[in-house]
């Protein structure tokens, strides 16, 4: 097994690191990495259904979409990602527990008991301390899970507030859970770096393991998969589950009911009533939206307002 110590923070350039060593590698990977602020998706959410839209864009939060399945999950310099990329014989092979053991033992050894969830999560004293998903492609499986260290937990919890009932699709939905930091269960205090360095070491410990490092070729093959994928509003956004959206609000004492369905995060139809807007203007806004995406930008533009309250009614 070869083992990585990212060291590139982008969100986008981890996440096509993980699918590019999934398909282009044949040997079997441990990595380790950490990324800048950021919403990940699993592959099947609405995107728009799982994240607090107005706190995203104005505490300049990432938002992305990874290739496994799963719910939502935050990143930020204080939560570490673990990655397992393993070769297989075939599906009957894959657990999560396999992944998730090596893990658990590692954190052992600090003196931290973990222990697995039914949802395939690892807890501590009942307290959510990593979320896990898996992936697999051909004969290679694609296991990796978040390990909240020292994460800013309320940031967390903010940015994937949602208010039910607004959106509904067959998406998968996320299952909300009670978070917690390994730090604040440590019996002797380390930083995260060495958080870090203690589980690349574990791992290296191990007969046949060694140390990997990208070379050029590698980081640009990446590079060019983020931007090309994971960095595109198709990925991010249009490749959400077709939904519709509903929501009534009030506005400087005037009533706007906003109703509309989307497919891959384009506008099908959309029907504006109450007595925010004339009925023509309704009219005329409900055909314009038609055809659009729906974000902030278009609604913005759509609109021809900078109200934040009115663009953000729409999600």
């Amino acid at each position: 097994m070869i083992c990585i110590k990212l060291k590139n923070t982008n969100p986008y350039f981890c996440l096509a690191t993980e699918e590019y060593l999934l398909k282009n590698f044949e040997e079997d990977v441990f990595m380790l990495w950490q990324s800048e602020d950021t919403v990940v998706l699993g592959k099947h959410q609405n995107a728009m259904a799982e994240i607090n839209y107005p706190f995203i864009r104005e505490n300049n939060i990432t938002v992305t979409r990874r290739i496994s399945g799963g719910g939502t999950v935050f990143h930020d310099a204080g939560n570490v990602n673990f990655t397992f990329i393993k070769n297989v014989k075939s599906p009957a092979e894959i657990s999560f527990s396999q992944f998730t053991e090596p893990v658990r033992e590692a954190l052992a050894q600090l003196g931290v008991e973990a222990t697995t969830s039914g949802r395939n999560d690892l807890l501590i004293e009942g307290l959510k301390i990593s979320g896990n998903a898996e992936h697999v492609f051909k004969k290679r499986v694609l296991h990796h899970g978040t390990l909240l260290f020292n994460s800013d937990l309320e940031n967390l919890g903010q940015a994937i507030k949602v208010v039910p009932g607004k959106y509904e699709s067959k998406a998968v939905q996320s299952n909300r859970s009670t978070v917690a930091n390994i730090s604040s269960f440590l019996q002797q205090e380390i930083d995260i770096k060495d958080f870090v360095d203690f589980l690349i070491d574990v791992q290296l410990k191990k007969e046949g393991n060694s140390k990997y490092e990208l070379t050029d070729l590698d980081t640009e093959t990446i590079q060019k998969l983020a931007i090309e994928k994971f960095e595109t509003w198709d990925w991010k956004f249009g490749y959400s589950p077709k939904y519709s959206f509903k929501n009534e609000v009030e506005i400087d004492g005037k009533s706007l009911l906003i109703s509309l369905s989307a497919k891959k995060g384009i506008i099908e139809e959309c029907e504006i009533a109450g007595d925010y807007f004339s009925a023509n203007e309704s009219q005329r806004i409900s055909n314009e939206f038609v055809g659009k995406r729906h974000f902030y930008e278009d609604v913005q533009t759509l609109l021809k307002t900078d109200s934040e309250k009115l663009i953000y009614a729409f999600f």
